[in-house]
């Protein structure tokens, strides 16, 4: 149980990362096809994985959110967001708290498992 709930602020905040990416195209974070449907796709990931994650832990939706953090900071250089300064930031950092936020709860596990 002490994971459930030591995890419980981590998925609160990865579900509004992922709610604010999947709306900030709407927000005028992206004007690019390219910028917006991976806003849409990535952040209904991140959102869905965060709500199963609230609803009943999984101990791989943190290995989700690391690998869509990483992608979310690889995406505008790998999709050419030209010279779109907000969603190139946005996916930047958005992508650095998801993957920073997985890394934490991946370590944490690590540490779980070596101490039992």
């Amino acid at each position: 149980m002490a994971q459930q709930s030591g995890q419980r602020w981590q998925d609160w905040l990865s579900l509004i990362l992922g709610i604010w990416l999947f709306i900030s195209p709407w927000l005028g974070f992206a004007v690019s096809t390219g910028a917006a449907w991976n806003s849409w796709i990535f952040g209904a990931v991140i959102a869905a994985v965060s709500a199963w994650a609230l609803s009943a832990p999984q101990k791989w939706e943190e290995w989700v959110g690391f690998v869509v953090g990483a992608w979310l900071m690889m995406a505008p250089f790998v999709l050419v967001f030209s010279a779109e300064a907000a969603p190139t930031w946005n996916h930047l950092i958005v992508g650095a708290v998801v993957f920073i936020d997985a890394l934490f709860g991946v370590s944490r596990s690590i540490a779980r498992r070596a101490a039992s």
